[in-house]
């Protein structure tokens, strides 16, 4: 059930997303704080108090915004071999859809000089341009999640979309490929970094 604080308000995090307070009883002291499904996850002891869940709650969601601030500015180790990507392909399916993505093969290509990915639902295969690899992660992931979301809906209708709203950066990073697509059209430096195109 999603947590509320006092006021009744339904609780999100700094970024919109919607948080749930997971009592357990088989918990006794420990706290933990995960993605499942664009929804953040604080799992208390069932014992807590409401202040206790209140102290609680608001530690674990400062946890979870600093990890992704971590994640945003490419903290951390990037996906550079095709099975490093496909492995982060698979946590973010399940982070974001349950796991019900699914891909065959994930990789690198560098011979999409008009898309930034492409996915063949047929096989299950997933390509990003290497155009990508330069960007920041949450650029990635979002082309990433792309993809993954046309293996369960093929076209760009409101199914699609909706599977995306999970992702709390597809707007920023649907922008900042726009105007990269805009700057290389018309022979600015963002050329350098990648060619113009749309995750498809």
């Amino acid at each position: 059930m999603p947590g509320k604080l006092e006021t009744g308000t339904p609780l999100i995090t700094h970024d919109g997303a919607p948080v749930e307070v997971r009592r357990s009883a088989r918990r006794r002291r420990t706290v933990a704080a995960f993605w499942e499904n664009g929804t953040a996850v604080v799992a208390i002891p069932a014992h807590f108090s409401r202040a206790q869940e209140a102290d609680w709650v608001h530690r674990m969601l400062e946890k979870l915004r600093t990890q992704g601030e971590k994640r945003s500015s490419g903290a951390g180790r990037r996906p550079s071999s095709d099975a490093a990507l496909a492995a982060h392909a698979a946590q973010l399916s399940a982070r974001y859809f349950g796991g019900r993505s699914a891909p065959t093969s994930v990789r690198w290509v560098s011979n999409q000089n008009s898309r930034w990915g492409s996915a063949t639902p047929s096989d299950g295969s997933i390509r990003l341009s290497d155009k990508l690899r330069p960007m920041p992660q949450w650029v990635i992931d979002y082309v990433l999640l792309h993809e993954l979301a046309h293996l369960l809906v093929a076209g760009h209708n409101a199914a699609f979309w909706k599977l995306l709203e999970a992702y709390p950066e597809t707007e920023r990073a649907k922008a900042f490929l726009e105007g990269v697509s805009f700057a290389t059209s018309r022979g600015l430096p963002a050329g350098e970094a990648a060619t113009p195109g749309d995750a498809d």
